[in-house]
């Protein structure tokens, strides 16, 4: 069952998300502002975020920046939903990396559009990354036992040329958002416009893609173990990895070496 969160601080507006949702066949769970929100999402690992901005506590802006410096939910598709709808404020959203951006009042069915695009796009980016993977086999191992830089991971975009070299040459460390973006001289909020601008992702999201290409090399070409692979691309914990392999391939690593 999809899991969606829902961040938002009036009751009558947070039940009509919330029955809408179930009534669609969807998990819903509900945070009353944005602490709880960030404390919910970092606990339950949604598939999906809808967020208000103006809330008590921390507003929508500061959960987005929260969830996408947290290695565990920052791949995680966020809408906001606001009564803000200045091109200014809509736009400030987006740079923080928000998916969509929705004005109050919405109805059942634009929100669930929105819902339904983005799910979409999530599936799509997971059937691109089972692709890219399964594409490794054909590729040798380095000296340095990593997989040679592949044409097919990253995009041929002179833009970001040192974006992807500096994520291909430290993919393996624990690196995010932050990292890069001081390697390449730009600020978190500049470059993850640029990125999102040029190649429809994030900064996090080439990481992970760079990561589970190295993953499935090494689950089906090595009998390393699990844990020996998650530490090997960089993941601090195990559970993390599981969770992130399984967020993008529907399935645990060891089913996916299985079959």
């Amino acid at each position: 069952m999809i899991k969606i969160l829902v961040i938002e601080d009036e009751p009558e507006s947070r039940d009509i998300f919330l029955d809408s949702l179930q009534a669609e066949g969807f998990e819903a769970i509900a945070a009353e502002n944005g602490l709880v929100g960030i404390q919910q999402a970092q606990e339950h690992l949604p598939d999906l975020v809808l967020c208000d901005i103006l809330m008590p506590e921390l507003d929508g802006y500061g959960v987005l920046t929260t969830l996408r410096q947290n290695p565990l939910t920052a791949t995680i598709p966020f809408i906001f939903l606001s009564a803000k709808s200045t091109k200014t404020e809509i736009r400030h959203g987006m740079n923080l990396g928000a998916d969509d951006y929705l004005t109050k009042p919405s109805t059942v069915e634009e929100l669930l559009e929105a819902i339904a695009t983005r799910l979409e796009k999530q599936a799509t980016v997971r059937n691109w990354y089972t692709a890219q993977s399964q594409s490794v086999e054909t590729s040798d191992i380095t000296d340095t036992g990593k997989t040679p830089a592949l044409h097919f991971i990253f995009p041929d975009c002179p833009q970001l040329s040192k974006v992807f070299d500096f994520i291909e040459a430290n993919y393996d460390q624990s690196i995010g958002l932050g990292e890069v973006a001081q390697a390449v001289g730009y600020s978190p909020a500049y470059l993850t416009s640029q990125v999102k601008r040029l190649t429809g992702q994030t900064v996090n999201r080439w990481i992970v893609a760079r990561r589970m290409a190295q993953v499935c090399y090494l689950l089906r070409e090595t009998d390393q173990s699990v844990n020996q692979i998650a530490e090997a691309v960089g993941y601090q914990t195990e559970g993390h990895f599981f969770r992130q392999f399984r967020q993008y391939h529907g399935t645990t690593p060891q089913a996916w070496r299985d079959a």
